[in-house]
């Protein structure tokens, strides 16, 4: 990426850009009751949502039936992802501000790379994404950096060029491990509150915010 050129914006997607908890909760819901277990309450689905799928479903079900909750979970989301899943207020504008200023922009999530494309083509934003990043069999989830790193990598830049959005301690970690610059948005999954004691370089009320932080706040 040539000096002075736009940063590079890596966004995580639930939480963040969409509200796709709904969609989660169902296909969880579906994955535990054919193992016999009741469905737990969306608050609660909410909370565990952001360190990918195995980790949702070894939460949910246990270790031991976490592989077949995995499979049962993948046989129902496709289902319901688009229809269950809502872009969040303001992600369209301040997406359409940052690609008229120039900003490449991707998205890292630990939601199974696939289905994120799905949604994001679904809701129009995938033409404005570089890539789109998940975790796979060469790939860990967050907060290991290699995901991020593949993506920068890919877009020409260095980590000093990118900054990453995000809604939880996890997007924090994943960018720090990659020497990037991080934003918090809470909200998502997490509240302002529950983010204390972490360091980003901003914390904004809305993703509308963005553009402006941006602008304001250059590389050094």
């Amino acid at each position: 990426m040539k000096r002075g050129a736009p940063e590079l914006v890596v966004f995580d997607l639930d939480g963040t850009l969409i509200d796709g908890y709904a969609a989660i909760a169902d296909a969880l819901s579906y994955a535990m009751e054919r193992l016999g277990d009741a469905a737990l309450p969306p608050e609660r689905v909410r909370a565990m949502v952001g360190h990918g799928l195995d980790r949702l479903l070894e939460q949910a079900v246990g270790l031991e039936r976490a592989a077949e909750g995995v499979r049962l979970f993948r046989e129902r989301y496709p289902e319901v992802a688009v229809s269950h899943s809502h872009l969040l207020p303001g992600v369209a504008e301040t997406v359409a501000a940052l690609a008229a200023a120039g900003h490449p922009m991707a998205v890292a999530s630990n939601k199974p790379g696939r289905f994120s494309r799905m949604i994001l083509e679904a809701k129009g934003l995938a033409s404005a994404l570089r890539s789109i990043g998940g975790p796979d069999a060469e790939t860990p989830a967050k907060p290991d950096p290699t995901m991020l790193r593949r993506i920068i990598e890919s877009a020409g830049a260095t980590p000093s060029d990118a900054v990453v959005v995000g809604d939880m301690e996890v997007d924090y970690e994943f960018g720090r491990a990659a020497g990037c610059r991080v934003v918090l948005i809470p909200g998502g999954s997490r509240t302002r509150e529950e983010l204390d004691g972490l360091e980003p370089d901003g914390f904004l009320g809305s993703i509308s915010e963005l553009p402006e932080w941006i602008r304001a706040n250059p590389r050094s």
